[in-house]
């Protein structure tokens, strides 16, 4: 049968009583998404104040937390411009890492992300392209980095489900007119994710879920945690390959 690539987003800035902060719960909520049908996770790492940071020393702590119990699953971390704003600090974060993640999600949409990308391209470290909107999209076909890149994520930001399914098309179209043929994973925010999910299955792409990303199921009940999550989207790509 055909696989689907399936990402869990395990924490991110969510409030939740099940996103994960600490090293204990991380490579526990890692665990049990994997078990639950993720192939990759993406994460964020806190400090000791319970803060996302891009700190090389807590960024090693969850990779390894992670691997030690998820040793075959590719990790994704967030470079996020929303955690340190100024780019060249945030170059300069990055930079330190000494214990690399497999991945790492890069905004195109952000300040010198061309620079964050090299650095991490040079050091052997996939990027997944997040494009957030319309212009983002242009903005990664001018930059060329679509060859380099291991795949692009789609994620529209609007919690309007109708608008979100829409700007995901529309991304997808500014991708496939330019001719980029690398992988892509959908998802969106709230409870237009699941729409965007839906929408991505039919066009037979990878799709994100977790409590970064959304934290009720798709009937609407919330969900208990990110393996409930995953669970869900794991039922999604079971039913989409059964109809196919």
């Amino acid at each position: 049968m055909k696989s689907v690539f399936l990402q869990a987003a395990l924490n991110g800035d969510r409030i939740h009583p099940a996103a994960p902060r600490d090293l204990s719960s991380i490579s526990e909520a890692a665990r049990m998404a994997v078990d639950a049908g993720a192939q990759s996770v993406h994460v964020h790492a806190f400090d000791d104040g319970g803060h996302e940071t891009l700190d090389g020393r807590a960024c090693a702590a969850v990779l390894r937390a992670i691997r030690s119990i998820c040793p075959a699953i590719p990790i994704s971390l967030t470079t996020s411009a929303t955690i340190v704003s100024d780019p060249a600090a945030r170059l300069s974060m990055i930079d330190a890492w000494y214990e690399m993640p497999d991945l790492v999600t890069a905004n195109q949409g952000e300040a010198e992300i061309r620079e964050l990308c090299d650095l991490l391209f040079a050091r052997g470290v996939g990027i997944e392209a997040g494009l957030l909107g319309i212009e983002d999209a242009r903005a990664f076909v001018r930059s060329g980095l679509a060859r380099q890149c291991r795949r692009v994520l789609i994620e529209p930001l609007e919690e309007d489900p109708e608008v979100a399914v829409q700007n995901a098309a529309a991304m997808e179209d500014i991708i496939l007119n330019a001719g980029i043929s690398l992988e892509q994973v959908h998802h969106g925010y709230g409870f237009a994710c699941w729409k965007v999910n839906q929408r991505a299955l039919e066009r037979g792409h990878g799709i994100r879920t977790g409590l970064e990303d959304v934290t009720v199921l798709p009937d609407g009940r919330d969900a208990r945690d990110n393996s409930d999550l995953v669970t869900a989207a794991a039922n999604l790509i079971r039913i989409h390959l059964q109809d196919t």
